[in-house]
């Protein structure tokens, strides 16, 4: 994606930071995720990161990243929304995962609506959306051709601060037809956060609230009849017209899964830092009594933890590449094998990453690591929690593997 400062002089709104650059926003990523990880227990007592880290959060332009320079947005490309994010879990899980699952749906909206609905989502530059895959609520036609929304959609992650929300609704057809999913887009005025967020086992402060929907009346410009996971960009999409910028028809399906990856090698990163501190500060038990660090077999599981770390980070890093790769070269090579082969990668970032903290750092920490509230055993809990997450359980599990193949060979 374009960088704000090399966008052509246009009659477009100014970002608050014009000559801000993508190398600055990741510092400032850095910077603030350090002060995360000493508030990573009052962020789960609260459910979601705090007031003021939000109010940091617009300031630092981070919820812009993605927005298009047309309305006022940075328009960085996913890279710099990837490190950003993998940056924050690194300090926070939660607050990471939050972030991420709040900001990234920018490129949803940017990519698959139109001109009318996108000057009206972007109104404000700052961009919050969760969004939910399930079609668990329903969709009707009203007389004048709008929609009226109903239902209740749960694990909605960056809710509490959120200026929008994306879901799926089920639309019955006409004469008896089969409901057919719908997906559409609401301001957060015409939606209420559920308090049923915290009590999980892990990721306890990712905001990841559900959301009621009671009769909400939909212009038919906010709804598309499609289903996310299913849509294909081959013969394009209006974002990539509108903008002129290829990644605004890249694969929604496979970035959004390749965000796990992303959140992954955070939480791993966080857990490394953790074991790190440990092998400087505390003593082996067994005697020779050295410092931990100067003992081999400590040695070995952090050499062992640091490669599959740094194998993870490195398969992340060209999936993305790949990614923005397939969409400047047009949209018909973003075909269902291409989006899911890069999705698979994710799935395979996520396993090295829990071997890592879950096979050598976490069992080799020692029980007092494992004690509530300790860094090492928040990251496992998270790490935990993620694994329960649809796109990697159910889809990326099974599902993934077997689209892939027939799409390979050409297979209905």
């Amino acid at each position: 994606m374009t960088v704000a400062r090399d966008v052509p002089a246009h009659d477009f709104p100014p970002p608050p930071e014009p000559d801000l650059t993508p190398e600055a926003v990741i510092a400032r990523a850095g910077a603030i995720a350090a002060s995360l990880v000493d508030r990573q227990a009052e962020t789960e007592r609260r459910t979601y990161y705090s007031e003021d880290t939000h109010r940091e959060f617009l300031d630092a332009g981070f919820y812009r990243l993605i927005v298009p320079r047309r309305f006022g947005g940075y328009e960085f490309g996913v890279q710099t929304l990837v490190r950003v994010a993998t940056a924050l879990a690194r300090g926070c899980p939660s607050t990471g995962w939050m972030y991420l699952f709040g900001a990234a749906h920018a490129l949803v909206a940017a990519s698959l609506f139109e001109e009318k609905a996108q000057s009206e989502l972007f109104a404000e530059g700052d961009f919050v959306c969760p969004a939910a895959v399930a079609p668990t609520g329903t969709a009707a036609r009203t007389s004048d051709g709008d929609w009226l929304i109903n239902g209740t959609w749960g694990y909605c992650s960056g809710s509490p601060y959120a200026t929008h929300f994306i879901g799926h609704a089920l639309a019955v057809g006409p004469d008896g037809q089969p409901a057919e999913p719908v997906m559409f887009v609401l301001p957060r005025q015409q939606w209420r956060r559920l308090d049923d967020w915290g009590g999980q086992l892990g990721l306890r402060g990712s905001g990841s609230h559900g959301i009621a929907v009671t009769d909400a009346r939909v212009p038919d410009h906010h709804v598309l009849p499609v289903h996310l996971s299913q849509l294909s960009v081959t013969g394009g999409t209006p974002g990539r017209l509108l903008h002129g910028n290829p990644e605004y028809g890249g694969g929604p399906l496979s970035f959004m899964l390749l965000e796990l990856g992303a959140l992954a090698v955070g939480m791993a990163q966080g857990a490394l830092d953790a074991y790190e501190e440990l092998l400087r500060t505390r003593s082996t038990i067994f005697p020779p009594v050295v410092l931990r660090m100067e003992d081999p077999d400590y040695q070995f599981r952090y050499g062992e933890a640091v490669g599959l770390l740094a194998t993870a980070e490195a398969a992340l890093t060209d999936a993305v590449r790949q990614w923005s790769e397939a969409c400047a070269s047009g949209p018909q090579v973003f075909t269902r094998e291409t989006e899911l082969r890069l999705a698979t990668i994710s799935r395979e970032v996520v396993r090295l990453c829990w071997r890592a903290v879950e096979g050598h750092l976490f069992p080799s920490a020692g029980s007092s690591a494992s004690r509530q509230g300790e860094r090492m055993e928040r990251v496992w809990r998270d790490m935990s929690m993620l694994h329960g997450h649809a796109g990697l359980s159910t889809f990326l599990a099974m599902k993934a593997n077997r689209e892939l193949a027939q799409a390979h060979f050409g297979l209905a």
